[in-house]
């Protein structure tokens, strides 16, 4: 257990859960200078199967595929505050364990990443190893939406919510799984072709150091230092992207925020913890989570919810999806009932 003046964050170790935790451990520091704060990497049970589809509800699965490890250390007191990226946090959370704090959200938006057609007419002699009943590789221009890909294109995820709301607009476009990091998922997305485009959380493209350019070319973010741009690993090139509004494709719960998972009554973190919370975006999620909790489903169910605060009142816009259909509510509450809210909208969307 560590000292009152010594806290450990524990985190997953790929690249966009250490961008989070270092931002954590950034403000931290900055806010608590007279406190010590270190992170420490868990390989979660999510982590170590890489080979598993996780693109539907699989009861054998077990429950907080990316947490479960985090939350152990949190119980067993050898870590202080777990950081995930709340979409990933299941909705129940274990005994003793609450969700202490949320950062500011980022983006919530999704984002259709595909290869430019300049970056394939490009390749070296292309049909050079070609084989019979291979598929083209297929190139894009920049700014497409998915009204725009070509017909019976072939989309890569494993997020139920993405893969029903692909299919609600483009019956024809089969969906395909896939696996990995965000820098993984890039890879595949510009060297195989096995698939013609892929989505990914806006969110994560940013905490990555990662911009879409006016042309929509996907590229380190030049905004930022030099120091920082130089220690940043750059995308493939010749991906271009396209940001998805929610109209258009809406989020999952919890998309984009940065959630603190703490113990219960711990008091020398309960300090950290008030003052890192964004009050706004902890009503908002808390709303979102409400509700998928009252439609029984996690993580990985295809329904998809999002909340903002205007004023004071919080609205939430919600769905779910099945057998290529929708269902859709929206309500708002006042900010104080984000938790009623939730309900609320599951209710009118299962009446249907």
């Amino acid at each position: 257990m560590s000292d009152s003046k010594s806290f450990v964050l524990c985190t997953r170790g790929s690249a966009l859960a250490l961008a989070q935790a270092n931002q954590v451990l950034g403000y931290c520091r900055t806010t608590f200078p007279q406190y010590s704060f270190e992170i420490q990497i868990f390989k979660t049970t999510g982590d170590k199967l890489q080979t598993a589809s996780m693109s539907a509800t699989d009861p054998a699965l077990p429950k907080g595929l990316f947490t479960k490890e985090l939350e152990v250390a949190l119980l067993e007191k050898t870590g202080d505050i777990a950081v995930h990226s709340l979409k990933d946090l299941p909705t129940e959370l274990p005994d003793g364990l609450v969700v202490g704090s949320v950062l500011p959200r980022a983006d919530v938006r999704d984002v259709l990443v595909y290869r430019a057609v300049e970056a394939v007419k490009a390749e070296k002699n292309p049909l050079a190893e070609w084989r019979p009943g291979q598929r083209p590789v297929l190139g894009l221009k920049g700014g497409i939406r998915l009204d725009d890909l070509p017909k019976d294109a072939i989309v890569a995820t494993s997020s139920t919510r993405r893969a029903a709301q692909v299919q609600l607009v483009r019956p024809d476009i089969r969906i395909v799984p896939i696996r990995g990091n965000v820098g993984t998922r890039l890879k595949k997305m510009r060297e195989e072709n096995a698939f013609d485009a892929t989505l990914l959380a806006a969110a994560g493209l940013v905490r990555l150091n990662l911009d879409i350019g006016p042309k929509g070319d996907l590229r380190i973010d030049p905004r930022l230092p030099a120091d920082v741009r130089a220690k940043t690993d750059a995308p493939p090139a010749g991906l271009l992207a396209s940001l998805l509004e929610p109209q258009e494709m809406l989020p999952a719960v919890g998309q984009g925020a940065v959630a603190l998972e703490v113990r219960q009554g711990d008091e020398r973190v309960a300090e950290i913890c008030a003052a890192l919370n964004h009050y706004n975006t902890f009503q908002a999620v808390t709303a979102e989570r409400s509700f998928l909790r009252a439609m029984g489903g996690g993580c990985q169910s295809p329904v998809a919810g999002y909340a903002r605060v205007v004023g004071h009142r919080v609205h939430l816009s919600a769905a779910a999806f099945e057998n290529g259909k929708a269902r859709r509510a929206e309500w708002a509450l006042p900010v104080r009932e984000a938790e009623q809210l939730g309900r609320e909208v599951a209710a009118r969307l299962k009446a249907g």
